[in-house]
């Protein structure tokens, strides 16, 4: 899950598949632009579906990036 310290390959995450549907899923992307994706197009996830990785992924993620705070 993730290829060098924060990146994350697209298609590990389901929920990130999803919401980065135009880009391919073996993209390697860094951990802002994963965030990006996940506040820009919250309204698209489901988060029942969450995995337990990708809900600690999004965690992190808000600590690092966006300073605690998921603007959703």
């Amino acid at each position: 899950m993730g290829t060098v310290a924060n990146t994350m390959v697209i298609g590990d995450f389901p929920q990130l598949r999803l919401i980065a549907w135009n880009r391919d899923p073996h993209d390697v992307i860094t951990g802002e632009e994963t965030f990006n994706f996940y506040e820009q197009n919250w309204r698209f996830v489901d988060e029942k579906a969450l995995l337990p990785h990708e809900r600690d992924l999004i965690d992190r993620l808000t600590r690092e990036y966006g300073r605690g705070i998921l603007h959703i």
